[in-house]
């Protein structure tokens, strides 16, 4: 009797805990969804993962809340990500110098290739190559020719060791065979603004916080720092077309920590897609100078890999060290 009994209560707590599974997960998402961004407010990073999270958030009718977690050059919020619990309610926006340079500058609290899962490519940000209007050079061909009759004469600044800017300047002297000085700052804002002052000569920046100062005359574009021209500036060459070979394409990406289910980055990585097709949310970003661009996680995953061989290479050439 005792066996039947016991046999019964088992057989009704195995039908029943499916259900109860089903009651305390239900379909995805079902609370609240954190998005961490490594950077502080107002960047570019920030504003797209904003207008991803406000439209997601409109569409799953749970929200997706945006938090800044700077430091450690973007480190610091991405390791939280690679730490948090994979069940897919922590995101990273992450920017490619976190996955493509900082593991050849030090030592990371993670393994980008096995503790961060990719869930697909959100974004490219516009660089383009700016110079101080005092500057006599009004091409890339001109500025070429200028650093090579004034060899270690003129300053290119950087948001610090390792950054895009300072990347993209340092393949740019090799591809060129010229002598240009690293000035690293701390952050871009101070780099832009020195770049105003005359104090130094050219910097490779995101487009967003240049174009106000290009249309204004303050400063003067010579060449988009892509591989190819910007859909949105086909006026304006890229530095590949006067050195080729040099190209420095900054893309952002979203990401889970290792482990989440498919399902899940299946169904993000398809909203997001869908978000960033929304007429508004394409108006938005190409007022700022981003593009969207969306793709299969497979797909950043080659990025990564590809991106990650090449700018190690740079880094090595240069000898270029964290600060």
């Amino acid at each position: 009797m005792r066996t039947r009994l016991f046999l019964s209560f088992s057989l009704a707590a195995a039908l029943l805990l499916p259900a109860l599974s089903s009651a305390q997960t239900g379909p995805y998402p079902n609370r609240p969804v954190k998005f961490i961004v490594p950077i502080t407010p107002g960047g570019s990073n920030d504003v797209l993962a904003r207008i991803i999270a406000q439209k997601l958030t409109e569409l799953w009718g749970q929200p997706v809340v945006v938090e800044n977690r700077p430091g450690a050059g973007m480190n610091l919020g991405a390791d939280t990500v690679a730490k948090s619990t994979p069940d897919g309610y922590t995101w990273l926006l992450g920017a490619n110098n976190i996955f493509v340079t900082n593991p050849h500058m030090g030592r990371m609290p993670f393994d980008v290739f096995k503790d961060l899962a990719p869930v697909t490519q959100v974004a490219t940000v516009p660089f383009v190559l700016v110079v101080n209007p005092s500057l006599p050079a009004k091409n890339m061909t001109e500025l070429v020719d200028y650093a090579k009759r004034n060899p270690g004469k003129l300053n290119y600044g950087s948001s610090g060791n390792g950054s895009p800017q300072h990347l993209a300047s340092e393949m740019l002297n090799f591809g060129a065979g010229i002598q240009t000085q690293h000035v690293p700052y701390k952050g871009a804002i101070p780099a832009i603004t020195d770049l105003l002052g005359g104090r130094i000569q050219f910097f490779i920046g995101a487009v967003n916080s240049l174009l106000p100062h290009i249309k204004d005359g303050k400063l003067r574009a010579l060449a988009g720092a892509g591989g190819q021209r910007f859909a949105a500036f086909p006026d304006l060459p890229a530095m590949a077309e006067t050195v080729p070979g040099v190209a420095l394409d900054v893309w952002l990406g979203v990401f889970m920590p290792a482990g989440v289910p498919k399902d899940i980055v299946s169904k993000v990585n398809a909203d997001i897609a869908r978000v960033l097709q929304l007429p508004e949310v394409k108006a938005n970003l190409s007022a700022q100078g981003i593009e969207g661009v969306t793709g299969t996680p497979e797909a950043l995953a080659t990025t990564i890999r590809e991106d990650h061989a090449r700018w190690g290479k740079v880094i090595r050439e240069a000898n270029i060290k964290a600060d």
